[in-house]
């Protein structure tokens, strides 16, 4: 049977969506209600779940001991340290409840949610990494946020094999690198953005396999350019040692130049996609049949997707890897036939939050290899199947049951979550009004001097700067340099930044959080293209595929 599209308004927004023929062909297949939200709507709401946070000490509610987390203080349930959540002092099962269906489905998890316990931090495998969150396999890294084998990094966000560098966002097998965004597999690479395969260079975009190199584009196996020119190695080495880095205010010349380069000189593709197929979305690697899906890599006939990998024949999923044939999860890192959930590893199961390696099981939390369970009690098989089924019947007919968990049981203030990596310009009465959460703690400080009054080079940046208190001029948040990074950047003969590290990630990142495409002509044939660049970033030349692989790879 061919299904046909629909058009809907959106239950929140009430803005007109489509939910195509393929869309349709998904929910089928994976199980789930065709959704009332608009695509933007749902995944504000997935990201609820997600906490970017300020990371703070607190203790642990089993033991008192001394933890560092990004978990809010006040947090709407208990928070133990990694080792005692994985440990056996505690049992997720002792929490279970009785399903009553007098009262709404979503209460009663939320209920369940509020008494059991959550780890500290996410991540496995780590050494000296107390400051940073969602950090696997790596050491010695300072307030970092999902890292994947590296070492010696900090402020370092979703990044993987990278050694021995600071400030990089999404990228991939760096090292001795700097201020960079979507670079992959370079040395001493520094004040750059896509661009892979480069050694011992500064102010790139879209570079590969470039060598020595200084504010330059486009490029493709050059070595001594400066500024897209050739230069023999002694002319590049004399002007690059005229160059000063060390200076903040020469350093914001070099980064003002480079935004006008982005505007007015550089070639920009329609979208990142590299070796995609049959896709619709940006910044997609190794994907076929992938519609609407944006930072996701290794999946196959997935839609609706933002940030994730290795998924198949799945939809509506936001920070979510490892899944076949699963959709409306946020966190999700492993599962076939997975729906509704949170952070959860798991089959056949729907409404599960912070579960481990579970089967057949609905609305649980906190729980690890456990099956047939509901609201973290044990059933038979028989017992689970006719419970689950009444329980479902009652959520249709309260207008539940399809519905992705409530804002009410979100993790963390919204403002402190990922979501607003996304949705920057969001404000506390649509959240509030929904049900979620909002800090409106000041946590803005005078304790200390502002960052501005750093001295300009970092040649005449004492050793002790480490011990003062600075005070960032744009958040107002107060932050050190750390003695780590300190010598990084003397090292380096670089300028000290001048922001707190949080909104330095923010910044960089900024640039991967587009989800809507724009109409443009093609720099070279004037054909309509649909580009993932806003207006305001006033992009002059941006080609389309075909023209981009003619001109430029």
């Amino acid at each position: 049977m061919i299904m046909k599209s629909e058009t809907k308004n959106c239950k929140n927004c009430q803005n007109e969506f489509k939910i195509d023929s393929g869309d349709l062909d998904l929910y089928d297949k994976v199980g789930l209600k065709v959704p009332n939200k608009c695509f933007e709507c749902r995944i504000k709401l997935h990201w609820a779940f997600s906490v970017f946070g300020k990371f703070r000490k607190g203790v642990s509610d089993l033991s008192g001991e001394n933890l560092i987390t990004v978990l809010p203080e006040k947090s709407r349930y208990p928070i133990y340290k990694s080792h005692e959540w994985w440990g056996d002092g505690w049992d997720p099962m002792k929490y279970g409840q009785n399903y009553d269906p007098n009262h709404p489905f979503f209460e009663q998890l939320k209920e369940l949610q509020e008494k059991v316990p959550r780890a500290h931090q996410t991540g496995e495998n780590s050494t000296n990494c107390d400051w940073c969150d969602d950090v696997w396999e790596s050491k010695n890294c300072y307030l970092c946020r999902s890292l994947l084998k590296c070492e010696n990094c900090s402020y370092l966000y979703r990044v993987l094999d990278t050694k021995d560098s600071f400030d990089i966002v999404y990228s991939f097998n760096l090292q001795n690198s700097y201020d960079c965004l979507f670079c992959h597999s370079s040395f001493n690479l520094n004040f750059s953005e896509n661009s892979r395969d480069c050694i011992d260079s500064y102010f790139l975009f879209d570079c590969r396999n470039c060598q020595n190199c200084f504010m330059s584009w486009n490029l493709r196996n050059k070595r001594y350019y400066i500024r897209n020119k050739p230069h023999t190695k002694e002319e590049y080495e004399k002007k690059l040692k005229n160059t000063n880095f060390g200076s903040h205010k020469n350093l914001f010349a070099l980064k003002k130049e480079f935004w006008d380069l982005l505007k007015n000189e550089i070639v920009h593709r329609e979208n990142f996609n590299i070796r995609t197929t049959n896709s619709v979305g940006n910044y997609l690697n190794d994907c076929d049949k992938c519609v609407n899906v944006f930072s996701w890599e290794k999946s196959q006939n997935c839609r609706n997707q933002l940030r994730g990998m290795n998924t198949k024949d799945s939809i509506d999923q936001t920070f979510t890897w490892n899944t076949e044939v699963s959709g409306d999860n946020s966190g999700v890192f492993g599962g076939f036939e997975i729906k509704h959930s949170v952070w959860s590893d798991g089959r056949y199961s729907e409404y599960l939050d912070n579960c481990i390696e579970v089967e057949y099981c609905f609305g649980c939390v906190g729980l690890r290899k456990k099956k047939y369970c509901i609201l973290n009690k044990q059933y038979s098989k028989n017992e689970y199947e006719k419970l689950k089924t009444q329980i479902i019947k009652n959520m249709e007919e309260k207008g539940e049951y399809g519905e992705f968990l409530p804002y009410s049981m979100g993790l963390c203030e919204y403002n402190f979550s990922s979501g607003m990596i996304y949705f920057p310009d969001l404000k506390k009465e649509e959240i509030l009004s929904k049900g979620g959460y909002w800090s409106e703690e000041d946590l803005s400080s005078t304790d200390g001097i502002s960052s501005l009054d750093l001295p300009d080079r970092i040649e005449e940046t004492p050793k002790n700067i480490s011990n003062q208190a600075l005070i960032c001029p744009e958040s107002k948040y107060r932050f050190n340099i750390s003695p780590a990074e300190y010598e990084f950047h003397k090292r380096k003969g670089f300028a000290l930044p001048r922001l707190h590290f949080d909104l330095r990630m923010l910044k960089r990142i900024k640039k991967m959080s587009i989800i809507r495409n724009y109409l443009y002509k093609c720099f070279y044939c004037e054909k309509d293209i649909m580009a993932y660049y806003p207006p305001e970033w006033g992009y002059q030349k941006i080609a389309c595929e075909e023209c981009y692989k003619q001109n430029i790879a």
